[in-house]
């Protein structure tokens, strides 16, 4: 049993970094015209990065069902980098 918990445990905190980073993405975009701007892009980076980070290491434990769903959010955060650049 402790392993699926470690399982379900890695796909939630890839999960919430996703989503964290997402909402990071929304905020940094919102406030383009904001002097802050650069200090919100650096945050997005950041979670960004720690949100891929959370998928690769959730993805070594991952069920089939939930490394399609990770592979999905690398898919997503990996298009929100490319469009930032």
């Amino acid at each position: 049993m402790p392993y699926h918990k470690d399982k379900q445990q890695a796909f939630q905190a890839a999960q919430q970094g996703y989503e964290q980073a997402i909402k990071s993405n929304g905020v940094a975009l919102e406030s383009s015209a904001d002097p802050d701007f650069a200090t919100k892009e650096q945050m997005f980076n950041q979670e960004l990065n720690e949100a891929l980070q959370q998928i690769d290491n959730a993805l070594e434990v991952a069920s089939e069902h939930q490394r399609a769903q990770l592979r999905q959010y690398q898919e997503d955060l990996y298009n929100l980098r490319k469009d930032l650049l």
